[in-house]
């Protein structure tokens, strides 16, 4: 990948970014609401019943679950939604006739999926943490987990809204694909407390590690190794990665 080859990628990045940011109080502001109210609930009920790690209490346990969650979803909604209303409005066209190689395309709408998807998930604790105060064991984990998961989302928001060619096609991508991985991931439990065959399913699913790593970060503890769900994760995020790019080389659903 060459400097020539991401000429223009921070033009894009840019538009992206601004795309988001002038519309902050549905596409930030919003989901940390949506959040908190999670937290509430949840919180409230299931506080005096469930303990996890031995110690850790319940409202600090789903604190990191739903800031994970919340830089997921909403990295691949900017990503997605950018694609599929360029493509309904007509204005890809303005897009497409700019020399921007398929790598420019992918950094710039990953990179501007991984910056909402960071600034949700920062509000999120911004107001959660006053609730039940998570502590902080390894902030290189959080870190990374936040990043890589990130990534990961837009790289797939990004092929979802090249597939897409109508709003209700990515809306049933998003929730019969990503809304029932991400909720079945261990955003509200430890997989610790499931029978093993739903032990061995939670698994499967690369959403899990991504959530328990970044976890791990937190408190120290995790369902599995962060070194075992780093691997799951970059793995996962180099397959997806592989595929957007080629489907943007090829022009899969944009170039006539």
């Amino acid at each position: 990948m060459s400097a020539v080859s991401l000429k223009g990628a921070s033009t894009l990045f840019y538009k992206e970014v601004l795309r988001f940011w002038k519309v902050s109080f549905q596409t930030v502001a919003a989901p940390v609401l949506t959040a908190v109210l999670y937290l509430l609930v949840f919180g409230h009920v299931l506080e005096d019943h469930v303990k996890v790690y031995g110690t850790v209490g319940y409202t600090s346990f789903l604190i990191p679950g739903l800031v994970m969650m919340s830089v997921l979803q909403n990295a691949f909604a900017n990503s997605s939604s950018s694609l599929i209303q360029s493509k309904v409005t007509g204005n890809l066209v303005f897009l497409l006739v700019t020399p921007l190689s398929h790598w420019a395309w992918f950094v710039a709408y990953v990179g501007a999926a991984v910056v909402r998807g960071l600034a949700v998930g920062l509000g999120v604790l911004s107001v959660t943490v006053w609730f039940a105060p998570p502590g902080l064991d390894q902030a290189l984990w959080v870190l990374a987990f936040a990043v890589l998961g990130a990534a990961m989302m837009g790289t797939l928001g990004l092929i979802a809204g090249l597939w897409a060619e109508k709003f209700d096609q990515l809306a049933a991508f998003q929730n019969f694909i990503i809304m029932p991985m991400t909720f079945l991931s261990g955003v509200f439990y430890s997989i610790g407390s499931l029978p093993p065959f739903w032990q061995g399913v939670s698994h499967l699913n690369p959403f899990f590690y991504m959530i328990d790593g970044f976890r791990h970060g937190f408190f120290g503890v995790s369902d599995v190794s962060p070194w075992v769900s780093l691997g799951v994760v970059g793995a996962s995020f180099a397959l997806v990665a592989a595929i957007a790019l080629e489907l943007l080389r090829r022009g899969y659903k944009i170039r006539g």
